[in-house]
């Protein structure tokens, strides 16, 4: 399959513009406008992992602890916390001054509401929480957890970042955790303003005047969270090279994931800077929806993932020179102690012919592929249209539909057969950081109905996954862990590793504050 091209997008950087709000110098100085990766078709961090979604939620809520630049989890909303020396009660204090859009105190019951929740979805949370006894507010200012055990993860589960545990109120907090809330009201730096959102064209936050930054420089994404923009305005601009082009007449101020084609072309641009600035790899990853036909048949799913290459899908999205991208064949991140690739033969046959026989022994019948495809994601759409060549090459019956990304992640909660509106394949992509241990890799998740979109029943990768958390603090049982991990998922193949990217941003040179993090955040950031 040849590399995607985009006609003109050369002549389009220094050509094209798109049309931007008029704003006074003052107000231009105060308002920081971003294209953002996606569109914003969902508020809720809880129901949807569209990182989108929690970028959105990075400005709007605030975290209990966070994960400074070290990795190691800090207090933020925490004033701090203190561990009983049996290590079965841990109490938790409010710092003071926490106040909510709406005007009201946060309270320590807002917390065990919003904590309650958000356990219900997190991978890494439903693994701990048997160990929890109990979860209970003892005033305004502090809540506990009486454990059965001692549970030291359990502090590292609620200052991750890959689902974070944001605090709302408790009456928005109590809706259940499979249906999306509606309101948005938090405790963070800035208000999302919801009569200026337009889902497929802007969404703006205004800087929260209440809000009391903790007084520590900001390191990763713990420390002071100083919000330094009066606005923050996306705007959403699905051709790259009118983007390109924005960014280069300084219509726009920030780009959180351009294209790699026009890099070049932007470098050589005095105004903008060209950075990696996410601290992590992007990892790709082709899903099955292994409820129904023809993928529920494991066979099946292992003989796609022989005829593909990760290299051939890394080309697609970051061009040919291998320092933009590497190839990593097992389930965990590249260069981190348990990444490992026991089990992993599969990804190396790299065969279609070979994978031609394997499906044809497996038993596929002519079944319908329903391949979802984001044509205003640039990098996912391009690690799609790969697979839409592989199913085609290996004469499935393909079906690929093109979608925008807010339509995908609403449609890739359907569990129907793909005559009612369900799918087959999905692809999606997950910061380095989020795939590096057991029990918050959300893609090696296999406890059925609970597990990621997808859905994959598989009990030994549950058994082992609970295994690492009593026995993973020693380093060779950890390392024995991850490997039968590794074995496990390869075996089962619920979704295919598609190797990692480095994932430049740009933003013009009269944008300051700009840190390294392993999230696109916005605070700490100003305009001169």
């Amino acid at each position: 399959m040849e590399r995607r091209t985009f006609l003109g997008a050369t002549a389009g950087i220094a050509t094209a513009g798109v049309s931007a709000p008029a704003l006074s110098q003052g107000a231009a100085a105060r308002t920081l406008r971003v294209i953002p990766q996606a569109n914003l078709t969902s508020l809720d961090p809880v129901w949807t992992t569209a990182v989108v979604t929690r970028n959105h939620a990075f400005l709007v809520y605030d975290q209990l602890c966070a994960t400074d630049g070290k990795g190691e989890v800090k207090p933020q909303m925490a004033e701090g916390w203190d561990i009983s020396q049996d290590g079965l009660t841990w109490t938790f204090t409010l710092r003071e001054g926490l106040v909510f859009h709406d005007g009201e105190k946060v309270l320590a019951k807002d917390c065990v509401a919003s904590i309650d929740r958000w356990r219900r979805r997190d991978p890494f949370t439903q693994v701990l929480w048997p160990n929890v006894a109990e979860l209970t507010a003892l005033d305004d200012r502090r809540f506990r957890f009486r454990l059965h055990k001692p549970t030291p993860l359990l502090l590292v589960a609620l200052g991750q970042t890959q689902f974070p545990c944001f605090i709302m109120p408790e009456r928005i907090a109590r809706t259940d955790a499979f249906q999306q809330v509606r309101e948005t009201v938090g405790s963070g730096p800035f208000r999302f303003l919801r009569d200026e959102w337009n889902p497929g064209q802007r969404a703006v936050w205004a800087k929260n005047e209440r809000y009391v930054p903790r007084q520590e420089a900001v390191d990763g994404l713990a420390g002071g969270r100083v919000p330094r923009l009066d606005r923050v305005e996306w705007t959403i601009i699905t051709d790259p090279a009118t983007s390109g082009s924005a960014m280069a007449q300084g219509e726009q101020d920030y780009w959180e994931y351009p294209l790699h084609d026009l890099l070049p072309m932007l470098r050589r641009n005095r105004g903008v800077v060209v950075e990696q600035r996410l601290t992590d790899g992007t990892y790709g990853i082709c899903r099955f929806n292994t409820l129904q036909p023809p993928f529920n048949n494991p066979a099946i799913r292992r003989a796609v993932a022989m005829a593909v290459d990760q290299r051939d899908y890394l080309r697609a999205v970051a061009g040919d020179d291998p320092a933009g991208w590497g190839a990593c064949e097992g389930v965990f991140t590249c260069d981190t102690p348990l990444a490992n690739e026991v089990g992993s033969d599969v990804l190396k046959v790299r065969n279609i012919e070979r994978a031609k026989a394997a499906l044809q022994a497996a038993g596929y019948n002519g079944e319908k592929v329903v391949l979802i495809a984001p044509g205003d994601y640039p990098q996912i759409n391009a690690l799609s249209l790969m697979t839409a060549d592989i199913i085609r090459r290996l004469g499935m019956n393909l079906e690929l539909i093109s979608a925008d990304w807010g339509t995908l992640i609403q449609r890739r909660a359907s569990k129907e057969p793909v005559e009612r509106g369900g799918w087959s394949i999905i692809h999606t992509t997950s910061s380095g950081q989020s795939l590096a241990l057991p029990v918050f890799h959300l893609f090696l998740r296999a406890n059925g109905n609970d597990a990621w979109f997808g859905w994959p029943d598989v009990p030994e990768v549950e058994r082992l996954r609970a295994e690492w958390v009593e026995k993973g603090g020693n380093p060779a049982e950890g390392r024995r862990i991850a490997e039968a991990l590794n074995r496990e998922a390869m075996q089962a193949m619920y979704y295919i590793p598609l190797g990692y990217y480095w994932q430049p941003s740009v933003w013009r040179r009269n944008v300051s504050g700009v840190f390294r993090a392993p999230a696109t955040v916005f605070w700490n950031i100003s305009k001169t």
